[in-house]
């Protein structure tokens, strides 16, 4: 019973379909007559080309294809710059490695790329990052110096994240803090509320770092479970800090 009424809603979806994009007619009596094969033809011949041009359907399907295949856009880009060695295909393809977190492969495509022209905004960034990923962090303070200074508000925020990282590592605390401290009042996400925190705890700030905190758990608890997965590991470290600066009284 259930069988039979699936299969009914699913025609009756279907058939709704037809009417509201004017499609064939002939799709109906198919849908009606022979629900198995025209269903599965209605789908693969009219719904499915509709739903490559949806944006939102593109990048579902990207994100899944990375889930279960995360090296082919490394191979993708090997092959293209296989074809063609240009800068920008070595970018292409530390890009894919990068985000893999394989930034000790990046690195040297980042350098020849920007040994080949022109340092640009966005891959001098990248190199720094890089640089900074694979324990260089004094270097990629140098980087990011001669980096052309960013344009937009954005990518000011950005370089300003990398910067206060660096600032961090090298042991330059109050000079992180303060870059932390503005950023937060702009950047989007929560990494940078979460390392403010978390310096701010290393510098014995607790109830500084409590107050951040409490922003983060705030705003997470605006977003729904998708919305929270993509910086899951952050909100997992928020809470459990959280909770333990309130047991601590």
């Amino acid at each position: 019973m259930i069988l039979y009424l699936a299969i009914l809603a699913i025609q009756v979806m279907l058939i709704i379909d037809v009417i509201r994009n004017g499609r064939n007619q002939l799709w109906i009596m198919a849908l009606m007559f022979l629900p198995g094969p025209s269903t599965i033809a209605y789908l693969v011949i009219e719904v499915y080309p509709r739903l490559q041009g949806n944006r939102h359907v593109r990048t579902a399907r990207a994100n899944v294809v990375a889930k279960l295949d995360p090296e082919r856009e490394v191979r993708t880009a090997r092959d293209a710059l296989d074809l063609a060695d240009t800068a920008a295909n070595r970018i292409r393809l530390a890009d894919a490695l990068a985000g893999l977190g394989r930034y000790d492969d990046a690195l040297p495509l980042y350098r020849e790329a920007t040994e080949r022209g022109p340092l640009d905004m966005r891959t001098g960034e990248k190199l720094a990052r890089a640089q900074f990923e694979t324990g260089a962090a004094a270097e990629a303070l140098v980087t990011l110096d001669a980096n052309p200074a960013p344009s937009t508000q954005s990518d000011r925020d950005r370089h300003g994240l990398l910067r206060a990282r660096i600032f961090e590592t090298l042991g330059r605390k109050e000079e992180a803090l303060a870059l932390y401290a503005d950023l937060v009042t702009r950047l989007p996400g929560e990494e940078g509320r979460c390392r403010y925190a978390a310096l701010l705890l290393d510098q014995g700030w607790e109830k500084k770092a409590r107050a951040v905190l409490e922003e983060v758990e705030g705003r997470m608890k605006r977003l729904d479970r998708q919305q929270r997965a993509a910086e899951a590991d952050m909100y997992r470290w928020a809470t459990e800090k959280l909770a333990t600066l309130r047991a601590q009284g």
